[in-house]
């Protein structure tokens, strides 16, 4: 028997995370971290998710713990968002959360506090394997729900003391465990959107326009001519169309952001193919890749797979034509369902 700390978000997986422990006869604490210290209305980070993780621990039996790691979060994850969108690049502030907080500042505190392991609800799969590296991250059951991706760039210090729980079953065979054992989280729908910005009041918009400045810029085409205006190029990412194309024309889409001159290139959706990908921060699940290994890559939390060949040095070969992934999004690399590591484009 394990002492394990759980991660409760307040949703239903890591609610039924923890329930499956305490089946499996672990000795069980629950933990709520509170990250973003202003208002919220898109879950993980509401008032209303502390106390719904607060209740089904109280439903379970368990003691409940909240961790404020405002400052951590506002460094290591709503910084750097702001810093990147400044930059020109698009971030991804739930992989940088997973990283920063969930699995190092989350697993630190629970080691300090005499804990073996910690879990969560996410839907992926940690599996012993031989050898010196001996854990592996493969894709979770449930395919549409797999949340992988976003726990790609964790290594065997991290594997090694995490559990996770709900990556065998299916999101349905998860509610359907909280609705018997009358979970209050078992009906409660799945946060979709970055937690620290408001759906409502602006957006992203508001929330950047806020911390930075904003300023319109121009675009052109491939050769420099002038094609027109966007209200604020810090707010444009790579691959984006919205805003690029003129009434009934021809569709354009941003190849390139540059916020330093305030320029977007525009182009076809054939000018924004592309068979190369460059990495930078490459982190691996076991050892680095030789040069020339076949991988499958995946440039979005559900995006579909895609053929690959790993370079070495920083670069990818796709082996068909894809759409450019924006600089500063996260690309994590598959053999089959297991993962073999992530990097950022660049």
């Amino acid at each position: 028997m394990s002492r394990v700390l759980v991660a409760m978000s307040g949703g239903v997986d890591s609610s039924v995370a923890a329930a499956l422990l305490l089946d499996e006869g672990h000795s069980v604490v629950g933990a709520t971290m509170k990250l973003w210290g202003g208002r919220s209305d898109s879950g993980c980070c509401s008032v209303a998710d502390v106390e719904d993780a607060r209740r089904v621990a109280q439903q379970l039996g368990i003691d409940h713990h909240v961790f404020n790691f405002t400052s951590d979060f506002d460094t290591h994850v709503v910084g750097p968002y702001v810093s990147a969108h400044a930059a020109g690049r698009t971030p991804n502030p739930c992989v940088e959360c997973n990283r920063h907080l969930k699995f190092d500042r989350f697993l630190v505190r629970a080691r300090q506090l005499g804990f073996d392991a910690v879990a969560t609800g996410h839907h992926a799969r940690v599996e012993r394997r031989a050898g010196p590296d001996r854990w592996s991250l493969a894709r979770g059951a449930d395919r549409a729900k797999d949340q992988s991706y976003v726990l790609s760039m964790l290594g065997q210090p991290q594997l090694e003391r995490v559990l996770l729980p709900v990556g065998e079953l299916t999101k349905a065979e998860v509610r359907d465990r909280a609705v018997a054992l009358g979970l209050r989280t078992a009906a409660k729908p799945d946060s979709q959107d970055v937690c620290f910005i408001l759906a409502t009041d602006g957006g992203r918009s508001t929330f950047l326009g806020d911390r930075i400045p904003l300023r319109p810029g121009r675009v052109v085409d491939v050769d420099g001519n002038l094609l027109g205006s966007v209200d604020a190029v810090e707010l444009v990412t790579v691959g984006q169309r919205r805003g690029l194309s003129e009434g009934g024309g021809e569709k354009r889409y941003a190849l390139s952001v540059d916020t330093l001159t305030g320029t977007v290139v525009a182009g076809t959706e054939s000018d924004l193919l592309t068979t190369s990908l460059c990495l930078t921060d490459e982190t691996w699940t076991h050892a680095p890749l030789d040069p020339g290994t076949a991988v499958d890559v995946q440039t979005s939390a559900h995006g579909d797979p895609l053929a690959a060949v790993y370079e070495g040095g920083g670069r990818l070969t796709l082996r068909r034509p894809t759409r450019r992934v924006a600089p500063g999004q996260t690309i994590a690399l598959y053999a089959a369902d297991e993962v073999l590591g992530a990097a950022i484009a660049r």
